[in-house]
């Protein structure tokens, strides 16, 4: 199976285990992108366009806009002192942590998301006991997704009683971490696809290099961005005279 490539090259972060991706989350640390002499939209452009690179790059813009929800889940949550609820922007990308290549790559089973994809395009991967070759299938509560043992990246030969010989890749350490709505079991390469991922006080399950300050402009944007469709659409509707209504 031919290796995935990964593009760094315009500097964004990506969803991907490699060195290169790494450097750049260091490099840019906790410091927010520069907004001084920026306008409102170039600011909103600028965060669509760095969570974008993470969250569903391999996706192209009219495939997003297909999942993206406008109106975002809301809960009546008291504020604390301690810590205090995140805005509710940070689940613009709630949708796309359903699909099958998100999970597969989330569950640390491949080394990126174009790794999971090429897990999944192989059919190495299968739902409820059925093979599926479609990355962009979207998993529903409580199903169980199994992943052949020997198209996991870590996971090599010589065969051992307890299974394959588990042989750490570099630098993968930083990226070891379960999301909450997720149940994985290393010992049978199987995911268990609990529910939608939610917002907490102070955090937000969906594991992201990003403050929610850009998750919300990044939603601003895509949000009047749907907005101006509609409205278009509407003004191209022709409207019926009286005189040829049918009774």
């Amino acid at each position: 199976m031919r290796k995935p490539k990964d593009s760094f090259s315009r500097g964004l972060i990506r969803m991907s285990w490699s060195k290169k991706n790494l450097f750049i989350i260091h490099q840019r640390g906790d410091r927010l992108p520069r907004s001084q002499n920026r306008t409102l939209f170039q600011q909103k452009w600028q965060a669509k366009k760095d969570t974008r690179a993470y969250h569903g790059a391999q996706l192209n813009e009219q495939q997003f806009r297909r999942l993206f929800e406008p109106k975002l889940p809301t809960s009546n949550i008291k504020e604390q002192k301690e810590e205090q609820h995140p805005p509710v922007s940070v689940l613009t990308y709630a949708s796309l942590e359903r699909r099958l290549d998100f999970i597969v790559f989330r569950s640390c089973f491949a080394s990126s998301i174009w790794a999971a994809r090429q897990i999944i395009i192989h059919g190495k991967v299968s739902v409820n006991g059925k093979k599926v070759s479609v990355p962009s299938k979207l998993a529903k509560d409580g199903d169980i997704i199994s992943i052949d043992p020997r198209a996991v990246p870590y996971l090599t030969e010589p065969m051992t009683p307890k299974g394959l010989t588990f042989k750490p890749i570099p630098y993968m350490q930083p990226f070891l971490f379960i999301p909450e709505y997720l149940e994985v079991n290393f010992n049978t390469c199987s995911i268990v696809f609990l529910r939608n991922p939610i917002s907490r006080p102070g955090r937000s399950e969906i594991p992201s290099p990003f403050p929610p300050e850009i998750h919300s402009l990044a939603h601003e944007y895509y949000a009047e961005r749907i907005k101006k469709k509609k409205s278009k659409r509407t003004r191209h509707l022709i409207p019926v005279e009286e005189n040829f209504r049918i009774d």
